[in-house]
């Protein structure tokens, strides 16, 4: 992935609320549902349970009602701190409460016996089908894969008729409705018990709960900060707010399940959130002990038996994820979840081809999982088969209307069916059509160019076809990628044979280069299928970076200065650890270079052969030590020596001439600062002080001072780099050559900055120096590729410099930039043509022009010359 310097109506909180993103079918606005006065069911089993219910209920003192109240709340402290002892004396003291018994039977199924659970709750179900013993009956009914009983009795426990319904009232019937796939109905009763509750932390929490299962972080963040407000140390609040920000926040989401630990540190669900976090840094050992904490406590917890098969199968260990799938079969033998749950860990280690048939196992055990269907839907869409993705999406679809990542894979791939499709071999490349007649002459170029390097290079060829994406709208990209908008800080991504990238259009021109973007997915193709999609991340990403590195002169090079002070600030992550600064957002973009220098120094050391045979080491499953030892010959603590003595001698100059010398502030006198300067002519930050003093009081001074700071660092860009003050001062004094000398040097090192080559592009001669003029023009449409004006004066340059297939494309790239003289457009392109010898193509363009103005003199004796059979 490379990474930048920088739903459906979602039925939420509000009856009103809606995702600005998109709008779903299925709103909650006005038709929707609406709920009736009371909670209603059929007349004989309300009936039924008041006779059932009055006939068990005892006569109770003031007194003892006093004491069940204090049972019931001592139960469920117990609960929330996973004292799970203490809660059976609490329900013995109170045998006939079906609070009480309710609280027992969680604390039984805890611990994996679910049957006991089961049967203790029996006869408080039967005599009260609507009520709390009942939702508990049904829900452990479902999970054990009982479907038919569990489904009857949660319907019974929804319909449960309540003629004045408290708040808990709704709540047991919304967990009843999120059971049985009735969303709306389940959003709809919780929001009618906040009503009632506001300030009751479990309404909110379960409330938030629904919504992350729908994937509306939002929404559910509200719920979770209304839990929190009223009990800031409400544990399954702090999970449930974990939950909703791991996508965005993974460090902050950790920290918040630990912070539930502490309360209850027998939360299974706590333990488990820990260890697919852990999965996420690639953290295998961590996570395999959170989830033997769980089946310590639950040996049957069927989450935890997945997760457990799930890396068993990764890790290549075959018995130990037959066992545990076994396990799990055993106490549900239609349990297809757990083989969902093996295809999205085995997904997010990039092998999606094994994760579809993950999947598809999973859904012929469970064909009413609609969680599986859609995932099989984003794998598939990761393989590149878009045409079975929409199949599986489209089912999903149907079963669960509410699941917003279902909606947007459904609405992206609408998106994509206008794209406009160009094949180059192995490549296949889908083009925007507002956008295609441009980037056809850019986009297949690139990435012909880019694989037919990287292959011989890593003497590797990848498996085709190629499938290339590429989305005006950021929001697309991140829902292709993800199935979900944001992702603000990546530019691109690659799954191995699928490569999507934001265009140049989707950001503001100058804030990244989209050839940059795509020659690093490029390089994560041949990567990842050299490993057989097993490589960790420090390693593919580092490789990616290196490899922009390797393209071209001003590619890969931005954060030599944030590298060197965060190297200052102990910020760097040992090898050993280097996957997990992926997942940590402060630490992400030092973790991507840093990742490109351990690839550097590995080059430098061992070679490139080497470096492709560390590569492939991971295609059978070998761990990073395991390759490291195979590919290199060394262990991974003498790789972290060499390069620790690497980075010390690439670093420490630049070091040096960062720091800042005593004495200098802001604030430092002009005279202060030159003889700071003066003691300390290695200092970068010293001489640019002197520089910044100087503008006005001195500009040859300021530019003085501002060439030796270059000097010291070269490779500064940005409009606070050297050069750029250099060009800002000359300019202001009238030294145009100065300046263009300072910024022809600048866009020349610089991937994005399209002011210095637009500024350069106004400063030199375009008669004498047409060459200079080539150039910047040249830096500013690799930026932005949809500059018309810059293509139609470098097709000049070029028809003038004989290079006439240039200029014909570059001629057709100003026809499409839709330019205001389109007449002049078609007449450029038209004699181009015509020099190339491309005589009918050039009599279509000249009268194209002539159509829009018919008294267009060039084009009138374009025309004629061609009739007469000339130039």
């Amino acid at each position: 992935m490379r990474l930048s310097a920088g739903g459906p109506h979602e039925a939420g909180r509000s009856a009103e609320a809606a995702a600005p993103l998109s709008i779903h079918p299925k709103g909650r606005g006005e038709g929707g549902y609406t709920r009736p006065k009371t909670m209603s069911r059929r007349v004989w089993l309300l009936l039924a349970s008041v006779v059932l219910t009055v006939g068990l209920a005892p006569f109770v003192t003031a007194e003892q009602s006093q004491n069940v109240a204090a049972a019931r709340a001592n139960a469920e402290r117990s609960w929330h701190r996973g004292r799970l002892d203490e809660i059976g004396k609490f329900a013995d003291a109170f045998p006939k409460d079906e609070v009480l018994a309710v609280w027992r039977a969680k604390a039984t199924a805890a611990r994996g016996d679910y049957a006991g659970a089961e049967s203790g709750l029996q006869p408080f179900a039967a005599a009260n089908p609507a009520g709390d013993a009942a939702l508990e009956v049904g829900l452990l009914q479902q999970l054990v894969g009982r479907r038919v009983e569990a489904r009857r009795a949660l319907q019974l426990v929804m319909m449960g008729d309540q003629r004045n319904p408290t708040a808990r009232d709704y709540v047991r019937a919304a967990r009843a409705a999120r059971a049985l796939g009735r969303f709306d109905d389940a959003n709809a009763f919780f929001r009618d018990a906040d009503g009632l509750a506001p300030n009751d932390p479990a309404i909110n929490t379960e409330w938030g709960d629904l919504f992350v299962e729908k994937y509306n972080n939002k929404d559910a963040a509200r719920s979770f900060q209304e839990a929190l407000k009223a009990d800031p140390e409400y544990g399954p609040a702090l999970l449930g707010m974990a939950r909703s920000l791991a996508d965005q926040n993974p460090a902050q989401a950790v920290g918040l399940a630990l912070q539930a630990l502490k309360q209850n540190p027998v939360d299974l669900g706590a333990h488990l959130f820990v260890a697919e976090m852990a999965i996420y840094q690639d953290k295998k050992k961590d996570a395999l002990e959170s989830i033997g904490k769980v089946l310590a406590v639950n040996p049957q917890h069927l989450e935890a038996l997945s997760m457990q098969a799930a890396l068993a199968f990764v890790e290549g260990r075959t018995q130990d994820y037959d066992a545990a799938l076994a396990a799990a079969l055993a106490i549900h033998p239609a349990y297809g979840e757990i083989h969902r749950v093996v295809g999205s860990v085995t997904a997010h280690y990039y092998r999606f081809d094994e994760a579809v048939e993950h999947v598809r196992k999973g859904i012929a055990l469970d064909r009413d999982n609609a969680v599986a269907y859609a995932d099989l839907g984003a794998h598939l869409m990761r393989t590149g088969d878009e045409r079975n993705a929409r199949r599986a999406l489209e089912t999903a679809f149907k079963v669960d209307p509410w699941n917003v990542v279902t909606f947007n894979l459904l609405a992206l791939l609408d998106t994509l069916e206008p794209f406009d499709t160009i094949r180059e071999g192995d490549l296949v490349i889908r083009l925007h059509p507002d956008e295609k007649d441009v980037m056809r002459q850019y986009v297949p170029q690139l990435a012909k160019e880019s694989l037919d390097a990287l292959s011989k290079r890593w003497e590797f060829t990848p498996k085709g076809p190629i499938l290339i994406e590429m989305f005006p709208n950021h929001d697309d990209f991140a829902v292709r990628t993800l199935g979900l908008p944001g992702m603000i800080g990546a530019l691109g991504a690659c799954f191995g044979r699928v490569v999507t990238v934001d265009s140049p259009k989707a950001r503001a021109p100058g804030s990244f280069n989209w050839g940059e973007t795509l020659w690093h997915e490029m390089a994560h193709v041949i990567t990842l299928q050299l490993s057989n999609n097993r490589l960790p991340r420090w390693l593919s990403e580092g490789a990616s970076v290196y490899e922009e590195r390797r393209a071209r002169q001003q590619w890969g090079r931005e954060m030599d200065i944030p590298f060197a002070r965060a190297m200052d600030r102990g910020k760097l992550i040992s090898l050993r650890d280097l996957n997990s600064g992926f997942s940590n957002p402060e630490q992400i973009s030092y973790s991507y270079y840093q990742a490109s220098l351990v690839v550097e120094h590995i080059v430098d050391v061992h070679g490139q052969a080497k470096l492709r045979a560390l590569v492939a080491a991971y295609a059978d499953g070998s761990d990073t030590e395991t390759a490291i030892g195979k590919a290199l010959g060394v262990d991974i603590d003498s790789l972290q020596k060499t390069f620790d003595g690497f980075l010390e001698g690439r670093y420490a100059g630049l070091r040096r001439a960062l720091a800042v010398p005593e004495g200098l502030t802001e604030k430092t006198p002009l005279e202060l600062v030159k003889v700071i300067a003066s003691a300390n002519p290695g200092s970068y930050t010293a001489q640019m002080a002197l520089g910044e003093a100087q503008i006005e009081s001195s500009p040859d001074g300021a530019i003085a001072a501002f060439e030796r700071a270059a000097q010291l660092i070269p490779n500064v860009t940005g409009e606070d780099s050297p050069e750029a003050l250099i060009a800002a001062v000359a300019l202001k004094k009238g030294d145009k050559s100065r300046a263009a000398a300072a910024l022809e040097s600048l866009s020349g090192k610089s991937n994005t900055d399209i002011a210095s080559a637009r500024q350069l592009a106004t400063l030199v001669d375009p008669v004498k120096e047409r060459s200079r003029l080539h150039v910047a023009l040249k830096s500013l449409v690799a930026i932005d590729p949809f500059d018309g004006a810059a293509h139609a004066t470098l097709g000049r340059l070029d028809l003038d410099a004989k290079r006439t297939d240039e200029a014909i494309r570059m001629f057709r790239v100003a026809l499409a930039s839709k330019p205001l003289d389109r007449a002049g457009a078609h007449a450029d392109l038209a004699e181009a043509l015509a020099e190339a010898g491309q005589r009918d193509e050039a009599k279509k363009q000249a009268l194209a022009a002539l159509e829009i103005a018919p008294t267009f003199t060039r084009a009138q004796d374009l025309l004629l010359r061609l009739a007469q059979g000339s130039r």
